[in-house]
């Protein structure tokens, strides 16, 4: 697998300025996050306080961006991320698509809104699960439920489909065009607590409920916490200093993550003091093998 010199997780403006700032250093990066960027920029109306951008619509300002990055040849993968992990030389990121690694990563996912189910944290690696693809082949023979919050997660339970016996799919953003074999779509309901019991992983909602061998979330982001484990976080938000260091060595995180104001001026600004914390943090990397050696 190739290993990057920088993970950047998030394409909003924090993560588009970190990436700029790490293509001009001439690092090996990879930008996971959605293509389309960030969907709060997308919906904006107009934008007054983006310095040589006066009255930007979000719009506006998406095809700006999208012409910068393209102009600098720096490509998305478009990924969901469900975990990162320290491996203390590297880190190793989990996406639904694939995995990757990167001597340093920065966190730039923007601010995490979903509030937990009663119980999905109690019961996270019990039978809760926030990537379909990824543990497909732990449900052969088995059903699950997916709870999923836009049509791209059509295809992940598709895939699940293709191994489990059942799969009980709850769409939470409207219509979905998944229909037939052993796929139920159950529209219309509110998921309010999730239990374990020693049938399964239940499901209720008010007087309703279902039962499976596992529940899949399919949220846009994982909160932070969850995220990386060990994380320090107060209040949904990242902990991080000055430099946009966290209490792990080599992750860097910048932007709404790390809390207000939640500006795109800020997170630009932050994005490139975390571009500039990966180049450091690199540099003393290599003295120290030099040195080592």
């Amino acid at each position: 697998m190739e290993r990057n010199d920088v993970i950047i997780i998030g394409t909003g403006p924090a993560g588009l300025s970190a990436a700029i700032t790490l293509k001009m250093r001439r690092k090996n990066i990879l930008l996971l996050g959605p293509g389309s960027l960030s969907h709060k920029i997308e919906k904006a109306q107009k934008i007054d306080n983006y310095p040589g951008l006066p009255g930007i619509s979000g719009e506006g300002m998406q095809k700006k961006f999208l012409e910068h990055i393209k102009s600098m040849d720096i490509e998305i993968t478009e990924d969901k991320v469900n975990a990162v992990y320290s491996m203390g030389e590297y880190f190793a990121v989990q996406g639904h698509k694939s995995s990757y690694e990167a001597a340093t990563v920065i966190l730039a996912a923007g601010m995490y809104v979903d509030k937990p189910f009663d119980g999905e944290l109690e019961n996270l690696g019990r039978g809760v699960s926030y990537c379909a693809t990824c543990d497909a082949a732990l449900y052969n023979g088995k059903s699950a439920i997916v709870i999923a919050y836009s049509r791209d997660d059509e295809s992940e339970a598709e895939f699940l489909a293709q191994r489990a016996d059942k799969v009980y799919y709850i769409p939470m953003y409207g219509e979905t065009a998944i229909s037939g074999g052993n796929i139920d779509v159950i529209s219309g309901r509110q998921p309010g607590r999730i239990e374990r019991r020693d049938d399964g992983i239940c499901l209720i909602d008010g007087e309703w409920e279902i039962t499976a061998d596992g529940i899949f979330i399919l949220r846009e982001q994982v909160a932070p916490s969850q995220l990386v484990p060990g994380l320090e976080v107060s209040e949904g938000h990242v902990n991080v200093d000055r430099q946009a260091g966290t209490n792990i060595k080599g992750l860097f995180a910048c932007g709404d993550i790390t809390g207000a104001p939640y500006q795109y001026i800020k997170a630009a600004g932050e994005g490139n003091v975390a571009a500039l914390s990966a180049v450091r943090y690199l540099a003393q990397r290599m003295c120290s093998v030099k040195e080592a050696n």
